[in-house]
């Protein structure tokens, strides 16, 4: 396993809330996949769920090594729990591209999130790791028998 990047950050949750007043729709379309914004807003608190996938944006946006740059965007990360609920991140566009260009030839990337908050902050830690690729299986060689014609 190969490290790629590390980033973390930290966001103040009154922050968002402040950008969720004075901004509304407009915010969270700029920033926030809509899948996000559907889990954020059916949670009790979604100020708190906003600010660690935002907070979890900048941390991704600092391990692949740009920012928010070269064509990377907020909404080319979306957070997104596993079956199990363990946060990870599914990047498209210009974060996707990023992630290629920086993941060795033969290996696939892994994203690890790590999310928390505690009022009044929330903090996310991003880990991207290269691991070798497993290899395609082998397909089977048919041994159907075949008859000739004589």
């Amino acid at each position: 396993m190969t490290v790629i990047g590390l980033g973390s950050d930290v966001v103040d949750i009154r922050r968002i809330e402040k950008s969720l007043a004075r901004f509304g729709d407009r915010f969270l379309d700029r920033i926030f996949t809509e899948a996000e914004r559907r889990k954020a807003l059916s949670r009790a608190t979604p100020a708190a769920t906003l600010a660690r996938r935002f907070a979890a944006k900048e941390a991704c946006s600092k391990a692949l090594g740009t920012g928010f740059r070269k064509g990377v965007f907020w909404r080319d990360m979306g957070v997104v729990n596993a079956p199990g609920g363990r946060p990870t991140l599914v990047l498209t566009g210009g974060a996707l591209a990023r992630l290629e260009a920086l993941t060795p030839e033969g290996c696939r990337a892994r994203i690890d999130v790590s999310l928390t908050d505690d009022f009044p902050m929330a903090q996310a830690i991003v880990l991207i790791t290269a691991e070798k690729a497993p290899k395609p299986a082998k397909a089977k060689k048919s041994r159907a028998k075949t008859r000739s014609l004589r």
